[in-house]
């Protein structure tokens, strides 16, 4: 079999006949195989497999037999290899530019063009060696994607599974619930103190003034939105499925927006859910949408673009959503992206101190979304279930996101990422006598769960609230416990079955 496919290449670069269809294949493969294994999780759904054909092997398959037709056409078939040369290169190289960088960027799409022409007038004999050069590429990318698929296919989802009979619960109350999530918001317990040290007591106020019940030192089980939102509706543990990756943790944003016990339940009982966000974050890889109705739409988010634009106001879509006439209760998540944390990257970020002050400008603008959102939902809907509860902590102390990364015992690190906001607005402020269980945001729904439908039975199988991280540096790289159900900072492998 080596023998012929040594015979395959030869035949093909000593073979004078044109291959517009191969060329047009070799341009576009790599980048799109290297596309989907730089984030798979960004782009698995069927959607992005027919966008990258298309774009990607589809159209320059077109143009390029398109072109060799008409230069055969017009008796100009001489002219071919260069015009193919000029092609592959181009199109390889701003596929590989508009990956990477997600734009037109003019001074680099300028200098793909130049590279290409250069090519095409002194290298252009060289096309065919550039093409098995590029197949050879996407050889590799394909072997590197198919181990990043085998690996997600791999993934057991028995954690997901429920240990009682909770997705049968049958509510006795069914108010109206507001679920807002704003994205790095530490506790009021936490804030005053370590590396934030900023007096937030006004916004605390605020919150007792309208009868919000405040839950000191609650804090998040996972250090990211993804991995924590995926743990609070499937309200379980995960522990990053016991990976160390590069990439995002698989499928979270299907177990957030597509289906999960927090929306089978509510959807059980009768609810109509929304989702309505600031950014699309959660909505990159198009999953199907769970919920009944989101303010952005699929049309709106680019196939290519994954960054996080302008927060888009979410409070229109929140006032319309609530006048909506319905004979069903409602329950919505609401993400608010503010205050966020500071910057992840190391080239991103300037210093410990400048990025707290960026998150503390960033959290008075949290404070004011979060007045407005609360006196909207208060003025139209004043029974209304409200729970404010962030996904993870801001991070302040670090220089930058990814030193999170390298093994601590520092308390106040290790809580800067996990300490989380809680506080609830109950119905008639008529708390659960099981108010003292609301520690981690693990528990949050099972809680809830219970109290609306006045059945304690559900509190026998809560989660440990116990917090975890994925560690690279200064310990064998793993996911470790670091915080224990009773708070205490403690450093325990979690090891992969």
């Amino acid at each position: 079999m080596l023998a012929r496919f040594r015979k395959l290449i030869t035949n093909f670069l000593n073979n004078d006949k044109q291959f517009p269809t191969v060329i047009a294949i070799a341009a576009g493969l790599y980048p799109m195989l290297y596309r989907y294994s730089r984030n798979f999780s960004l782009v698995n759904s069927g959607s992005h497999l027919l966008f990258f054909l298309v774009v990607f092997i589809g159209i320059p398959i077109v143009v390029y037999n398109i072109s060799y037709w008409l230069l055969k056409r017009a008796k100009l078939e001489r002219f071919s290899t260069g015009l193919f040369a000029l092609f592959n290169v181009f199109s390889f190289l701003f596929f590989i530019k508009t990956i990477t960088y997600f734009g037109l960027h003019l001074k680099k799409t300028l200098l793909v063009i130049f590279l290409a022409i250069l090519f095409a007038i002194f290298l252009k004999q060289h096309l065919k060696k550039i093409v098995l050069f590029q197949f050879l590429l996407a050889f590799v990318g394909a072997l590197s994607l198919g181990f990043i698929v085998y690996e997600a296919l791999s993934i057991s989802n028995d954690w997901q599974q429920q240990p009682d009979t909770i997705l049968d619960v049958s509510f006795k109350k069914k108010p109206n619930v507001y679920f807002i999530e704003p994205d790095g918001y530490v506790n009021f317990s936490e804030i005053d103190r370590g590396y934030y040290d900023f007096d937030n007591t006004s916004f605390k106020s605020f919150l007792n003034e309208n009868n919000f019940s405040t839950y000191p030192n609650f804090r998040s089980n996972y250090s990211t939105t993804l991995s924590s939102n995926s743990s609070i509706f499937m309200m379980k543990h995960h522990f990053y499925n016991k990976q160390v990756s590069d990439f995002e943790m698989y499928n979270a944003r299907d177990m957030v927006v597509s289906k999960n016990p927090v929306l089978d339940i509510f959807k059980n009982n009768g609810y109509k859910t929304y989702f309505l966000t600031e950014t699309a974050y959660m909505l990159f890889n198009r999953p199907n949408l769970g919920f009944d109705y989101c303010n952005i739409d699929y049309t709106d988010i680019p196939y290519l673009n994954i960054g996080i634009k302008k927060p888009k106001a979410i409070t229109v879509a929140l006032k319309t959503s609530i006048e909506e006439k319905t004979d069903t209760p409602k329950f919505f998540f609401l993400q608010i992206l503010k205050p966020w944390h500071i910057s992840v990257k190391k080239t991103k970020t300037s210093n410990k101190k400048n990025e707290r002050e960026k998150w503390i400008q960033s959290l008075k603008v949290a404070n004011k979304k979060l007045r407005e959102v609360i006196g909207l939902i208060k003025k139209q809907d004043p029974d209304a279930l409200i729970l404010i509860m962030s996904d993870h902590g801001g991070y302040v102390g670090m220089n930058y996101g990814d030193e999170s990364q390298e093994k601590t015992q520092d308390r106040d690190f290790i809580y800067s990422i996990f300490s989380s906001q809680l506080a609830i607005h109950w119905p008639q402020n008529n708390k659960p006598k099981f108010d003292n269980k609301f520690k981690s945001s693990v528990n949050t729904f099972r809680l809830l769960f219970s109290y609306l439908s006045e059945d304690e039975s559900y509190l026998s199988n809560l989660q440990p609230d116990e917090s975890y991280m994925v560690l690279r540096k200064g310990t064998p790289p793993g996911v470790y416990k670091y915080i224990d159900d009773n708070g205490t900072i403690v450093l325990e492998e979690i090891l992969a079955n």
